[in-house]
Parts: structure tokens; C-alpha cells; sequence
């Protein structure tokens, strides 16, 4: 019976072992994972291909993405420095904010700082950078790398960068690094492109800002010019938003460039003028764009080259612009022929507030002092208005005598004047050496950043703006009402009727002028009528 069974054993298995061989098929087997210990894990590191320059132009035409950073998020990088709040964004390693910290939107309220990025939503952001024009077109908006996440600059000397990367295409990398400063609206950016390709490039580079016009906005004839400014060749040009229809370039020989309102400009210098031009556009959203475009390069497999640029973004101060050292001072609008005299008078209002801290009184005390460097014009001009109104009743005579004979009307006028040794333009001469330097403190105190929200007192909170009760340029139609009544009349009815409506008209301009001009003609007014009451009592 042990045989029998161990028999019946050792068949059994062969049938089965038969039966699995021929007829079963073997399971699939799961590879053995091996097991690591978890300080030893090592992240596989990005593999990157440099593919020859046909090839990476190939894929851009075909829409093939190789660009590493494909799947970052976008983040926003805070730069703060004791002069302005700055929001950079990966995106571009664009500028999304830039807000001046010792400015405000509005007078007398420290609630919104002045904000120099005006933008809608999906539009590019200022400071992005493209090559259109080179072996490979890089996408301008792509999302760079960044390590920080907050620069603080509070030394009274530091700086410090931030520094995107990104590579494209697994060809070209490009670096875009900002260096900021402590007490400066100005920073540096670089931007290197490197060649990671076997093969040359071509590069040219385009640096441009952005700007978002509320269509329709309506600009006062006070507020400035606003719109793209740029210096080519050290001359200014400005262009109308409204006349960029299409495409406007000019250069080479690009000093700046950017874009203005009345008191702020943003703007971007190159550090290689001579081979960079600039151009004009606005898109049907009333984006306008400025745009630097610089040299082509070639760079050879494995090498970089560099495109260095200044941005000065704040007030339009001629002391801080001047320190640029490249003609952005002539960004403030004192005009190409006033500026001589309106550029000394703004450092003698300047100088003048370090004592008094006032601006108005400042105006009060120039206005005074100007008054008193034309005091003998003055008393010349006004000699010779009381000396022709002696003259008056005779030369009534002769235009009633000689009516139907102008000529001899004429001859008989210039004869009186002789006999009495009287100038008929004694009066006008004096006063028309004294326009100029109206005008040059007119530009003075109307562009002169110093006097935007800066107070008077009671009512008058802003010098720059018009006065909100209108009680000034009441006042100072009044004293040219009272100068008017004072100077002797003309002989011809219809033109003292004229000149007798001048106040009026005078009171009616003025009314929207800033309050600093119409406080310097007020008190220029007063001085005046003193000056020809004492004239006139002196001869009288």
C-alpha cells in the first residue's frame, strides 16, 4: 500500500507540472522595487539639450515648446527702498507697480501714493524685453526664475539686484538683472543672453515701456504735456497720443526715452545711444508703448553678451534729473528760449523756501525783489504815462483841428511831442523789457514740481492748482481795475473802452491758472499801483 500511494503521489505532480507547462501561462511579474533610505534620495536633475540653431527655428515655427519653465507660476517680487514701492513680476521679469513714496495723488491726503505703472488688465507690463528681429524670436511675457521674493534697501549707500533667468528653447539663456539703490529713483538693468547653442546668433534686443491712456481723458491746457518723450540727438521730441496712428521711429542717437505727465516721467537710457533708436505706437485699447531698440549682435557658441540700461522713474526735478548727466533735465518744460531766465528764478525760489518754508510767501518775497530790480524802469515808465496825459488836452485839439488830414494830424503830433521833449513810448519800453522775465517765472511756477501740493494758507493748499473760491484772481482783476483808473486815458474813446475791459477779461483767464502765478501777478499789481501813486504824487 506505501508503493501504491507514493506511486499515485509522484504521478499527480507530473500531471499537474504537465498540465501548467502546456497549458497555463505564466503571470506577469512586478519588477522589485529596492528600498532606499529617505536621506539618500537624490531628485533627478533636468537633462538639457542644446539643439543646433536650424533646429530651435524650426520648433518655434512649428510651435514645439522646449523651454524649461513651462509649468512655474507666476509671483510677484517687492522692492523697497526709502524713495519708492516697486512690484516686479516673473512674467517677463516685468514692472507691475512703481509708487513714489513723498508723492500723493491728491493735496492735503497721504492715502494713495502716486503710481508711475498705469495698466488693464492682459496688457504687457513695462520693462519687457523681446528679439524680434534675431536668429530666435523669444517670447517677451515667458516666466522667468527668481530666489527672492523681497529686496529691502534702507542703508543710506546700499544696493542690492534682483536677477531673473530663464532659458529658451534649450538654446539661449537670458538674465535680466536689476540693481537697485538706496537714495537714488534711478536703477541699472542688464540683460545678458548667453549661447548655449553649438552654432552664432544673431541678437538685437527690444527694451519697452508701456502705458495705459484713459481714452477720452481730457488734458487742461495747465496740465502738461502727457505722452512719450524722448532726447535723439540732444534735442527734445513729444509725441501727441492722439497722432500715433501709426508707427513713428526715430534715431539712432537715443539719449532717452519714455513716457511724461506734468511733474513725473518714466524713462529708459541706454548705455550705447549712438546705435540705438526708439519708436511710437498705441494699440486700440490706447496702450502706448515706447520702445528701445539696440545694435544687432552676433554671438559666438558659448558666449554672452550684454544690453545695459539706466531707468529713471520719478518727479521731474531739474536738480535730481540734471544729476543723470545726460540731458533728462530737459524734461521739464521751461521752453527752449525762457529757460534761461526761468531756470535761475526756480533756484532763487528754491533757496528762498530754505529760509521761509512756504512757497507762497516765497512768490510774494521773488515778486518783491523782481520789482525792485525794474523799480527804475518803473518810475521811467510811469514819468512818462503822467507826462503824456499834460499832453492830452492838446493833442485833443490837434485830432479835432486836423480830423479830415491825417498827415498833417500826424506831423502836427510828433511836433508836440518835440516841443514838450516827450516819448510817446516812454511808457510802453520799460514795461516790454520787463515780459521776459514775466514769462520766464510764468514756465517757472507753472512746471516747477516744488509747488505741486504745496500750501499757501487758508484755502490755498496747492499752489500748482487754481485757487477753489476763485478769490484771488477776484482780487487780482480788481488791482489791474485800479491800475486801469490811475494811468491816464488815450485819446481815442473807443480804445480806453478797451482798455478798460482788460480786468475783465485778465480776471476771467485767470481763473483757472494756478494759484501760485495768480499770487505773483496780485502782488505784482499791488507794488505797481504804490509805485505809480507815488509817481503821480511826486508829480502832481
Amino acid at each position: 500500500m506505501e508503493k501504491r500511494s507514493i506511486l499515485a503521489i509522484i504521478l499527480s505532480l507530473a500531471v499537474l507540472l504537465i498540465y501548467q507547462i502546456l497549458f497555463v501561462k505564466p503571470p506577469a511579474t512586478k519588477p522589485q522595487t529596492p528600498v532606499q533610505k529617505k536621506e539618500n534620495i537624490v531628485p533627478p536633475q533636468p537633462v538639457t539639450t542644446v539643439a543646433p540653431v536650424a533646429q530651435v527655428a524650426a520648433s518655434i515655427r512649428q510651435g514645439t515648446v522646449l523651454t524649461q519653465q513651462t509649468t512655474a507660476i507666476e509671483k510677484e517680487i517687492h522692492v523697497n527702498t526709502p524713495l519708492y514701492k516697486a512690484i516686479f513680476t516673473t512674467k517677463g521679469g516685468a514692472l507691475k507697480s512703481f509708487r513714489l513714496k513723498n508723492y500723493y495723488e491728491t493735496a492735503g491726503k497721504h492715502d494713495k501714493l502716486v503710481e508711475l505703472v498705469q495698466s488693464v488688465e492682459n496688457m504687457p507690463r513695462p520693462l519687457l524685453i523681446s528679439f524680434p528681429a534675431s536668429s530666435i524670436d523669444l517670447p517677451p511675457e515667458g516666466i522667468f526664475t527668481t530666489d527672492k521674493n523681497v529686496l529691502e534697501i534702507a542703508q543710506p549707500a546700499g544696493s542690492q539686484q534682483l536677477t531673473f533667468s530663464q532659458i529658451y528653447l534649450n538654446a539661449v539663456r537670458v538674465e535680466k538683472i536689476y540693481t537697485f539703490y538706496s537714495g537714488k529713483y534711478s536703477f541699472d538693468l542688464e540683460v545678458k543672453v548667453y549661447n548655449l547653442s553649438p552654432n552664432p546668433i544673431d541678437e538685437n534686443i527690444r527694451l519697452t515701456w508701456t502705458q495705459f491712456v484713459e481714452p477720452g481723458k481730457k488734458i487742461g491746457s495747465y496740465d502738461g504735456h502727457v505722452g512719450p518723450i524722448s532726447s535723439v540727438a540732444g534735442g527734445i521730441e513729444r509725441q501727441e497720443i492722439k497722432k500715433l496712428e501709426a508707427k513713428n521711429t526715430l534715431g539712432p542717437n537715443v539719449l532717452w526715452g519714455g513716457f511724461e505727465n506734468k511733474y513725473f516721467i518714466a524713462s529708459m537710457i541706454p548705455h550705447c545711444p549712438s546705435l540705438t533708436s526708439i519708436s511710437f505706437s498705441r494699440d486700440n485699447r490706447n496702450i502706448v508703448s515706447v520702445t528701445l531698440e539696440g545694435p544687432q549682435n552676433t554671438i559666438p557658441a558659448g558666449q554672452s553678451v550684454s544690453f545695459n540700461y539706466t531707468m529713471y522713474l520719478g518727479p521731474k526735478d531739474y536738480n535730481i534729473l540734471k544729476e543723470q548727466k545726460i540731458g533728462l533735465e530737459k524734461a521739464v518744460d521751461f521752453g527752449s528760449l525762457l529757460k534761461w531766465l526761468a531756470i535761475p528764478l526756480l533756484v532763487v525760489l528754491k533757496f528762498l523756501y530754505k529760509f521761509i518754508h512756504n512757497y507762497g510767501v516765497a512768490i510774494i518775497i521773488l515778486t518783491i525783489l523782481i520789482k525792485i530790480l525794474f523799480w527804475p524802469l518803473g518810475n521811467k515808465s510811469y514819468r512818462s504815462m503822467k507826462e503824456m496825459q499834460k499832453l492830452q488836452p492838446k493833442l485833443l485839439e490837434l485830432r479835432e483841428k486836423f480830423k479830415d488830414d491825417k498827415a498833417r494830424l500826424g506831423q502836427e503830433t510828433m511836433a508836440l511831442y518835440k516841443a514838450y521833449k516827450v516819448n510817446p513810448f516812454g511808457g510802453c519800453i520799460p514795461l516790454l523789457i520787463q515780459i521776459p522775465v514775466f514769462f520766464g517765472l510764468y514756465k517757472t511756477l507753472l512746471y516747477a514740481i516744488e509747488l505741486r501740493h504745496s500750501p499757501f494758507f487758508g484755502w490755498i493748499q496747492d499752489l500748482s492748482a487754481k485757487d477753489p473760491y476763485y478769490i484771488t484772481p477776484i482780487l487780482m482783476g480788481a488791482t489791474m481795475l485800479i491800475q486801469q483808473r490811475m494811468s491816464p486815458p488815450v485819446g481815442d474813446p473807443m480804445q480806453n473802452k478797451i482798455m478798460m475791459l482788460m480786468p475783465i477779461i485778465f480776471t476771467f483767464l485767470f481763473l483757472n491758472f494756478p494759484s501760485g502765478l495768480v499770487i505773483y501777478w496780485l502782488f505784482n499789481n499791488i507794488i505797481s499801483i504804490g509805485q505809480q501813486y507815488y509817481i503821480n504824487k511826486k508829480l502832481s
